[in-house]
């Protein structure tokens, strides 16, 4: 799955294709409490809503939204995990 090079260096992947809201958000609230401060999680969603609850998942819990790059089978949301 190739994401632009400009992004930082992937810890963790989650491939949350395929399922809905609120799928994708569970997931990485799970992925992040066993991840280390600085840590950056990708997780691949094609899931519409994702665009909009990984940034205010990450608003709401203090993380850090990096970016979003559309894929040909979704996109990918990088988060880095600043609370542990």
């Amino acid at each position: 799955m190739p994401v632009s090079d400009e992004w930082p260096e992937r810890d963790q992947w989650i491939d949350k294709r395929g399922t809905l809201c609120p799928a994708p958000v569970i997931a990485l609230a799970r992925a992040a409490k066993s991840c280390a401060v600085g840590e950056v999680v990708v997780v691949l969603a094609d899931d519409p809503a994702a665009e909009f609850d990984i940034p205010a998942w990450c608003r709401m819990t203090r993380n850090t939204y990096i970016a979003a790059e559309l894929q040909d089978v979704g996109s990918a949301y990088a988060v880095r995990i600043n609370e542990g």
